[in-house]
């Protein structure tokens, strides 16, 4: 390992004199000064000469490499990586390479180093499922979903919190992410409702198109950008029942109206990859759907770029050679990578799968790697991981989650707060950033409990307030404070695991707000959601009522609100329509009887 990485630095330092710099496009006077290639590059006048003599000069095997992806901390070492001609490893959930940033850079450059000693040195990608921030680095800046970056309206904010992003992700050793979710979820039951940005079409097209600037920028081979994944290609969101994985029963001509648009507009912005859904479409699983991969994504919408398969896609929903065939370039596989190489080979012998079929997928991989800048500069961005977790970088947070939060009942004066009044502040997702992050946040899941570098709703408040007392367990008699801040809500989850037919407020939440109510306090409750909820009764019992949705890391943007901070004002609108009951879920898109309509949203105290 010592003399790996030693060897690491003395290739950073001696071996490419243009590591540091900042380019702007990757050339082939750049590429050929990079020492490791085994392959002689230099001989090539352009970039898609470079390609296609690299895919002339490749086995199978090393082409089979080249669409495989599988996880750095399951079964894949440096050696698996060489030996396998590996093209590209997945950090999600597990073991960790360090708490540092720096640790994660030199984990990543030590797998990127064995791929560079490949037969012909192709550079790996290094892709991480950052949804919300660089979620998986536990210190990193965790801005509110996607569900809540749509409530603040603001593009603009969405486009730098891409940036800071992208910025984060370099900086802890990676190169591509899988993000933006554009589901635009039509069903409350989903688990992955906040993972997209709304249920509406313009909208989401709008943020969309910002969230892909923000992660990729101008260039892709510029320093301080990586590659944007658009997923989950096609109906995610739409399933029969909110079912995660379930079958988007709709006719074409609803497809190509409402849900086609984004990925249109995610292809002009020149989206690097696609990644398809776990669901069905009119009963055929989109991992194997040749007529929307094929002819309508890349041949009608003229995609370019990588198209991936979701986890263990390559033989979860049948044969590597049906999912292959049907458009798939890249085959994620944790833990099982031998078992997809070993069947798509054979099939591949038997021509069941085209060789054109795999010269077309390593031609869209290497073109990636090309336009990352990878060849002429493959290794991590050291100087970023400075920046992870800055305080610029959670600043801009703070405001997104100020500006995304939803002010839905405001009444006998209770908001703003004054800061030298007395304030209780209820409930354990009050003083817990874990809590109040939701899933995708430091693991898969989410956590239940605070991580490092967060600040929770609780601190906020009393970072402002003169007078803040913390009561977890709810109001009680003698309470000096006349006013109760009430957090309540979801416990994190994450896919399947949010699928919920129990969508209200747990009677123990329910109590805390009906509990401080009945004391005659007045009650500001503030819902921390990855959805809209039944809040019927909640709604009642309080004064003022704010949808916060999944806030992540900066919970003083919400003392920002409470207490209009410089002079804030509300600026969130409901990024989805609120059902009246039960019985109206799903609820339409922006449906008259709804509780709160789509776009709802006090803008004033």
């Amino acid at each position: 390992m010592r003399i790996v990485l030693i060897l690491t630095f003395l290739l950073m330092v001696f071996g490419c004199t243009n590591l540091s710099s900042n380019k702007t496009e990757s050339n082939v006077n750049v590429i050929c000064e990079w020492g490791t290639q085994q392959f002689d590059l230099c001989q090539f006048n352009t970039r898609e000469d470079m390609i296609d003599a690299l895919i002339a000069e490749m086995t199978l095997d090393e082409k089979i490499g080249q669409m495989t992806q599988s996880i750095w901390h399951n079964n894949v070492t440096p050696e698996i990586i060489r030996d396998k001609n590996i093209g590209s490893i997945i950090h999600t959930e597990g073991p960790t390479p360090g708490p540092r940033a720096i640790d994660w850079i030199n984990k990543f450059d030590e797998f990127q180093y064995s791929a560079l000693q490949t037969r012909l040195g192709i550079p790996l990608l290094i892709a991480v499922d950052a949804v919300h921030g660089q979620n998986t680095f536990e210190g990193a800046v965790i801005f509110p979903h996607n569900i809540g970056m749509a409530a603040t309206r603001n593009l603009s904010l969405i486009e730098h919190a891409a940036q800071i992003t992208a910025l984060e992700v370099a900086g802890t050793g990676f190169n591509w992410t899988f993000s933006p979710c554009i589901a635009m979820p039509q069903h409350e039951h989903w688990g992955r409702v906040y993972e997209g940005f709304t249920e509406d079409r313009d909208l989401t097209t709008a943020a969309v198109i910002a969230s892909v600037r923000g992660h990729q920028g101008s260039n892709l081979a510029n320093r301080n950008t990586i590659a944007a994944t658009a997923k989950h290609f096609i109906g995610d969101g739409a399933t029969d029942g909110g079912v995660e994985g379930g079958n988007a029963v709709m006719t074409d001509e609803l497809m190509r109206e409402r849900y086609l648009p984004p990925y249109a507009a995610a292809v002009d912005q020149g989206v690097a990859a696609i990644m398809v859904g776990f669901n069905s479409y009119n009963d055929l699983n989109m991992h194997k759907h040749t007529h929307l991969i094929t002819d309508v994504l890349k041949s009608e919408l003229g995609f370019q770029g990588v198209v991936l398969t979701d986890w263990n896609g390559g033989l979860r929903f049948g044969e590597p050679h049906e999912v292959i065939n049907a458009g798939v370039d890249m085959a994620m596989q944790p833990g099982n990578h031998d078992e997809f190489m070993d069947k798509l080979k054979l099939s591949v012998i038997e021509e069941t799968v085209p060789m054109s079929r795999i010269d077309d997928a390593v031609h869209r991989i290497l073109t990636m790697k090309f336009s990352l800048g990878l060849f002429a500069d493959p290794f991590a961005k050291r100087e970023l991981s400075l920046s992870v977790g800055s305080k610029a970088h959670r600043a801009v947070a703070r405001q997104a989650v100020r500006e995304s939060l939803v002010l839905l009942k405001n009444e006998n004066a209770v908001l703003p707060l004054d800061p030298a009044e007395p304030i209780a502040v209820v409930g354990l997702h009050a003083n817990n950033s874990g809590l109040q992050s939701g899933g995708w946040s430091i693991h898969w899941q989410g956590q239940t409990e605070s991580y490092a570098g967060a600040t929770t709703i609780f601190e906020g408040i009393n970072s402002v307030g003169t007078n803040v007392e913390y009561a977890e367990q709810g109001c009680y008699a003698d309470m000096p404070a006349q006013k109760a801040v009430v957090v309540v809500g979801e416990d994190p989850y994450a896919e399947g695991f949010g699928d919920s037919d129990e969508l209200w407020l747990s009677d123990a939440h329910k109590a805390l707000i009906t509990g401080c109510k009945n004391l005659g306090k007045k009650v500001v409750v503030i819902l921390i959601s990855g959805r809209v909820l039944i809040i019927n009764e909640d709604l009642n019992n309080s004064d003022a009522f704010i949808a916060a949705w999944l806030p992540g890391s900066e919970g003083a943007g919400v003392a920002d609100f409470l207490f209009a901070t410089d002079g804030f004002k509300p600026t969130g609108k409901s990024p989805y329509s609120w059902p009246m009951t039960f019985a109206d879920i799903p609820i339409a898109p922006y449906a008259e009887h709804a509780l709160f309509k789509f776009g709802y949203g006090l803008q004033d105290y």
